[in-house]
């Protein structure tokens, strides 16, 4: 890490500090910054506070912290696998995955009846369809890039996957009744909330293994930034790289998509807003910076869709895009070109 940079992780360590008191400290009840640190340091004695606190905000702040750096660390290793700026953590098809697990689960009485129609749908049931079928997923693409030495055609056929969960997701809808469809819709939408201290341990557990492989892969990033060829010429083994970096990517994103919802724009704009102010392509400081980055802006987002003093909570994916797509436009416009 170049010095340089020290003060700007700094700023960023200090500013999502702030965002994360902040998170907390905002929602249908404000809650003063000063009850905020006794309840996290066990000294509040007001224990009702404490209980909001401690059982629901922190939780969910933990989660969009998780839920940010890791879509943020996503996107930026598939942009730089595929070196395509349009890349994000779902190119390979698994958030469709997840996605086609959780609709066999809710939708699937419609179609195939039996047991789905009766069936006990709960959280856990669609965490587990999610996770599995964003596990099947990967492993299809797992298979496919042992065979394929073309990059790019592993990006196609990650999203011919997608096309066809998509196609069966569509099947499973014309059949499912309104009420049916209105809760895949808001399973659809995300929520960083809901999750207990014991479902966050095996979501940490699942993102920890899956960042470790990320830091791993820093060396083979930076050496696939300068082509297949020259990355071969360093020595790097490109197949094995590549499986690192669509392992550690499945993991984090089809983790994320399993306990959080498929929840977009930030996998493919947090890498591209760090690149611009960083002014690198060393994944040495891109991926630190990412990780900060990503979990500044999913807990600001997440403290709008709040929406303070109000008993409302916006759908997390609609303030994502709301909030960060005009700060792309504008920084792109800006800087005229994409740096990659």
């Amino acid at each position: 890490m170049k010095t340089n940079h020290t003060y700007s992780f700094i700023i960023l360590t200090v500013i999502l500090l702030l965002c994360f008191v902040t998170n907390i400290s905002l929602g249908s009840i404000n809650i003063p910054f000063s009850e905020v640190f006794e309840s996290l340091f066990g000294t509040s004695k007001n224990e009702t506070w404490e209980i909001i606190i401690t059982k629901v905000r922190l939780p969910k702040a933990v989660t969009a912290i998780m839920v940010g750096s890791g879509l943020g660390i996503s996107g930026l290793l598939m942009q730089t696998l595929f070196r395509n700026p349009l890349a994000g953590p779902f190119v390979l098809g698994i958030s469709s995955g997840a996605s086609l697990g959780v609709a066999i689960v809710i939708l699937g009485s419609g179609l195939f009846g039996g047991f789905f129609a009766t069936a006990l749908i709960s959280k856990w049931s669609i965490v587990i369809a999610a996770s599995l079928g964003s596990f099947l997923v990967l492993l299809a693409v797992l298979a496919v890039s042992s065979k394929v030495r073309d990059t790019m055609a592993i990006l196609i056929i990650g999203l011919m996957f997608g096309s066809i969960t998509a196609a069966v997701v569509s099947v499973l809808s014309y059949f499912s009744s309104a009420e049916q469809l209105q809760q895949y819709i808001f399973w659809g939408f995300g929520s960083l909330s809901n999750l207990s201290w014991e479902e966050l341990l095996i979501f940490f557990g699942i993102y920890a293994v899956g960042l470790l492989l990320s830091i791993a892969s820093i060396k083979g990033l930076n050496s696939l930034l300068l082509g297949d060829n020259y990355a071969k010429s360093l020595g790097l083994n490109l197949k094995q790289s590549r499986f690192i970096i669509i392992l550690a990517t499945s993991l984090i994103a089809g983790t994320i998509t399993a306990f959080a919802g498929p929840i977009a724009f930030i996998g493919l704009a947090i890498p591209h807003l760090t690149r611009q102010i960083f002014k690198t392509s060393n994944h040495k400081i891109l991926l630190p910076a990412v990780f900060l980055f990503g979990a500044i802006v999913m807990l600001v987002c997440d403290s709008i869709a709040q929406v303070p003093t109000s008993d409302y909570t916006l759908p997390i994916n609609a303030i994502t895009a709301l909030v960060g797509a005009p700060v792309v436009i504008w920084l792109l416009v800006r800087q005229r070109k994409m740096m990659f």
